[in-house]
């Protein structure tokens, strides 16, 4: 059992939900994206998603894709992210380190996700394949590694069902029609969609896009079994890049945890 499967169960079994943060290795630098992670931790966060940057990140919304020019920028790869994870791992062997990217940078870095040395990362989620595949059908395998499928609301009834199957880790569930950022959450649909989810799920169903305030969270963890924070963080650490004052970030995650809690 990877961390990911064990975070997951042991909040279940405390009836707890799951805080999922997102950031973009690499933005504003390496270092910091390090330093970034473990603050997050230490606010309440229970997982960590881990952005590699892409040249066209497009599920992401205008705020993480300019997070992602700006990494690019400072010649981040899937490498130099591995080596980051390494770093973390000897200070937080506990915390699901995931990685959310696009299929052309796991292929042409085959190798690293195969190897995984230490097993540093728990899971990959590829916003750019079907959700009933996985990196296995592209070539890439690692038994240790958690694949996590997107359900969006647009999903139909019987690819929720193959999909749900399928993933493993978690489901995530995409709670607006857009890309990452975007606001105007439709509750009901929301609800009745991971209703449907979690029929045939052996796995929880998290929420994400579009989750920008306490309220937001408390509501769709009313729904589902944790929710993951993004572009909210994201523009955050832009805003604070230049001073490298972050003490915003986390009083947010801290009033994000209370509410879910």
């Amino acid at each position: 059992m990877n961390r990911l499967t064990n975070t997951l169960e042991n909040l279940k079994n405390k009836s707890e939900k799951a805080l999922v943060a997102y950031l973009v290795a690499g933005d504003p630098d390496i270092e910091t994206t390090l330093e970034l992670m473990m603050m997050l931790v230490d606010s309440g966060v229970d997982i960590i998603e881990i952005g590699v940057p892409f040249t066209d990140p497009i599920a992401e919304g205008p705020i993480i894709q300019k997070a992602h020019d700006r990494a690019l920028k400072n010649n981040v790869t899937l490498k130099s992210i591995f080596e980051m994870a390494q770093k973390y791992r000897e200070n937080d062997n506990k915390t699901p380190l995931v990685l959310m990217g696009y299929l052309n940078t796991f292929i042409f870095n085959k190798t690293l996700i195969e190897d995984n040395k230490n097993n540093v990362i728990d899971s990959v989620l590829v916003v750019d394949i079907p959700g009933e595949l996985n990196l296995r059908d592209y070539g890439v395998y690692n038994p240790n590694i958690n694949t996590i499928s997107l359900i969006s609301p647009t999903t139909k009834k019987d690819r929720i069902k193959s999909i749900a199957k399928n993933s493993s880790g978690f489901v995530y569930y995409v709670t607006l029609r857009g890309v990452t950022g975007a606001s105007n959450l439709d509750v009901n649909e929301i609800s009745n969609n991971v209703e449907e989810i979690k029929k045939h799920a052996s796995v929880p169903t998290l929420a994400g896009f579009g989750i920008k305030s306490p309220e937001d969270a408390k509501l769709l963890s009313q729904h589902s079994d944790g929710v993951i924070i993004g572009s909210s963080i994201v523009q955050m650490i832009e805003e604070g890049s230049q001073s490298k004052e972050f003490d915003r970030i986390r009083t947010y995650i801290t009033d994000i945890k209370k509410a879910i809690s």
